[in-house]
């Protein structure tokens, strides 16, 4: 099970008039520590930005499933809130147990329609609680060094 940690990154931005300006953007990351997801987001953004920044805050971010899509216009993210519908056994009475999930969309439409999509295989009965788009501007699941290695060595097979 993937253990998610929302990074904020603080940096200058040139602004679309031509001026600099301090922007903090959310980046979803999954390690196993604090220590780890810091130095992941550092090797993931360095690249991407020219100027100095800064790694503002780490939190634990309580997601339980990522739901990604191929298409090139879902560039959002949802939070989607789940009630799975249980029965207790004892009393006999109905309980819900709620989660997150992240859903990758275009918009809230394309968002319930990929969380079913995503939930399609499930066999617990479920209600979408909320649906609400997010500040997160990209997500960066775990890969193994190894896998790195295994797909550079695929990739220089095909070509």
């Amino acid at each position: 099970m993937a253990t998610w940690f929302e990074c904020k990154i603080r940096y200058n931005k040139l602004a679309d008039n031509g001026m600099n300006r301090k922007v903090t953007e959310p980046y979803l990351v999954d390690a196993l520590s604090f220590t780890e997801d810091e130095a992941r987001i550092i090797e993931e953004i360095a690249p991407f930005i020219s100027t100095p920044f800064t790694v503002s805050r780490v939190n634990p971010a309580n997601i339980s499933e990522l739901f990604k899509s191929e298409a090139e216009s879902d560039d959002k993210w949802f939070r989607c809130k789940l009630a799975y519908i249980t029965l207790d056994e004892k009393s006999g009475a109905e309980k819900r147990i709620t989660t997150n999930v992240l859903v990758q969309a275009s918009d809230l439409r394309v968002a319930v329609k990929n969380l079913d999509e995503g939930m399609k295989g499930t066999m617990a009965d479920y209600i979408i609680v909320s649906v609400a788009e997010t500040a997160i501007m990209d997500v960066y699941p775990y890969a193994s060094k190894a896998d790195d290695k295994q797909e550079s060595k695929v990739a220089g097979e095909v070509q």
